[in-house]
């Protein structure tokens, strides 16, 4: 145990680096963004370490491991805040196609016609080769009817 002491002190601000470089090969593992930030502190702390033990003999003792510790809790909570503050907090962003992704939005507007008979509400239309879960006014098979909306997977159609 003194040994793994005496090394981890002698490596000084080098220890933050390998924690900064431990943490960012933990991120491309995790999925979601997790240990980035933390990372990037502890990657901050070590510089700031570096720097000042670079500084000379006269400096040793001005960045203690204890200070250090204090200094990356900090730096990991403004990274935190920092990022959660100016990143969308659904992690979307603003784009030209807002229904990409949702693949039923995209037929809100569209004709299309009933292949099983809307009764009670419920029913299938075809849309392209597959058939759609619908919800409307009653209709029979082979009437058209247009798409005014989205309920979760299922079309709201309306007649035409």
């Amino acid at each position: 145990m003194h040994g793994i002491y005496e090394l981890l002190s002698h490596l000084g601000g080098w220890n933050w680096v390998i924690v900064a470089m431990l943490l960012l090969v933990l991120e491309t593992v995790v999925p979601g963004v997790h240990f980035l930030w933390f990372g990037l502190a502890a990657f901050i702390v070590g510089a700031i370490a570096l720097v000042v033990s670079a500084g000379g003999p006269e400096y040793a003792d001005a960045f203690v491991w204890q200070f250090q510790i204090i200094a990356f809790a900090l730096i990991s909570m403004v990274t935190v805040f920092f990022v959660r503050r100016y990143a969308s907090a659904d992690g979307s962003e603003a784009t030209d196609a807002p229904s990409l992704n949702v693949r039923a939005e995209q037929y809100v507007g569209r004709s299309t016609t009933v292949m099983v008979a809307i009764q009670g509400g419920r029913g299938k239309v075809k849309i392209g080769d597959s058939l759609w879960q619908a919800e409307g006014a009653d209709a029979p098979v082979g009437a058209r009817v247009k798409v005014v909306g989205v309920n979760g997977s299922v079309l709201v159609v309306e007649p035409e």
